[in-house]
């Protein structure tokens, strides 16, 4: 973990320096998102309505929340509900050779970045990537789907939403309160009493006021051949593990590791979105197997060894608590 995230989650000693360094930045920050929400409810910035709904899965803080999860279990719903949904999204990382750019087979996380890579990939679902998120949805729409679901873009105000949810780590919760660069929200807390849904992710305990997830992995996969297996056999027959992440928080998929008891020999953790090549992992032996998040395993399938694997998850929800969030999905293809 970086120094200044142990700094926003850890209460590390250096915030009696850093914080009190960045808080002029944070305050700059605040008011220039402020003046950026002013332009666009006076009408100075122009909001753009587009003919289908739009579901915004977002957060208010750094990245590592869970909101990947729950595109692709808000995919599957729709689905099921006879409704198509299509995935716009920022497409991080990813150099297209033109924007916006609609995935197919052929797409690379270099082209599109990795979480869309990801999300098509699993889905199959029409998925778009640009920095033009009206013209986005626009394309998606254009492939005949129902509704329009955002992953991220929760502060792309242009757009607009007929639903927002906020993912929130259940653990970390919103570190030390502040905006960046002194914390790590990029909006204040008072956002979440403005959004439909706010969705708990893994947290020991949840307000009455927020929607409990849990993330639970069933499977492992090899990069090479797509044998899948099920997690607890896999264990048994490999109790030792190494174990790579390059997500938000790296250290909560270390954590699902050892709480399904697998021995982590050794451990690395990347910055989100990292740019993976054969020489991350020359440390690693070829003899113990190499576990990684799904998101990694789509940046590092081109050179990808006979012993590593990935452990897909899926956002698991109470009947009862996701109920009207379907329903409203419902309500709004209708």
């Amino acid at each position: 973990m970086r120094l200044i995230e142990q700094v926003w989650f850890k209460n590390h000693q250096a915030k009696w320096l850093l914080v009190p360094l960045l808080l002029p930045l944070s305050l700059l920050f605040m008011v220039l998102t402020a003046l950026r929400r002013a332009l666009y409810k006076l009408s100075i910035l122009k909001f753009y309505k587009v003919t289908k709904p739009v579901i915004v899965v977002g957060n208010i803080g750094i990245g590592g929340n869970g909101k990947t999860p729950v595109v692709l279990y808000l995919v599957e719903q729709c689905i099921k509900l006879g409704i198509k949904p299509g995935v716009l999204s920022r497409g991080y990382g990813g150099q297209a050779s033109h924007y916006p750019y609609l995935l197919n087979e052929k797409s690379t996380a270099t082209e599109a970045g990795d979480e869309p890579t990801l999300i098509y990939k699993r889905s199959g679902v029409p998925v778009v990537v640009g920095s033009d998120r009206v013209a986005s949805a626009k394309l998606l729409i254009e492939q005949g789907c129902d509704v329009i679901i955002a992953d991220d873009g929760l502060q792309h105000y242009r757009l607009v939403r007929d639903l927002e949810l906020i993912i929130i780590d259940g653990n970390r919760r919103f570190g030390n309160g502040l905006l960046l660069p002194a914390g790590p929200l990029r909006e204040g807390l008072w956002r979440l009493k403005t959004v439909d849904y706010v969705i708990n992710n893994g947290g020991s305990s949840t307000p009455k006021d927020e929607m409990s997830m849990t993330l639970l992995p069933t499977v492992i996969v090899n990069l090479l051949t797509s044998e899948q297996v099920l997690l607890e056999r896999f264990r048994q027959r490999n109790p030792q593990v190494n174990a790579i992440a390059g997500i938000g928080h790296p250290q909560r998929f270390f954590n699902t590791l050892t709480k399904h008891q697998f021995r982590l020999m050794k451990n690395d953790g990347f910055i989100d979105h990292h740019d993976y090549c054969e020489e991350d992992f020359n440390e690693y032996d070829e003899q113990t197997p190499l576990l990684m998040t799904e998101k990694d395993a789509v940046k590092c399938q081109r050179f990808a060894k006979s012993n590593w694997w990935y452990v897909p998850v899926d956002a698991h929800f109470n009947e009862q608590q996701i109920r009207p969030l379907l329903n409203d999905i419902i309500a709004l293809t209708k």
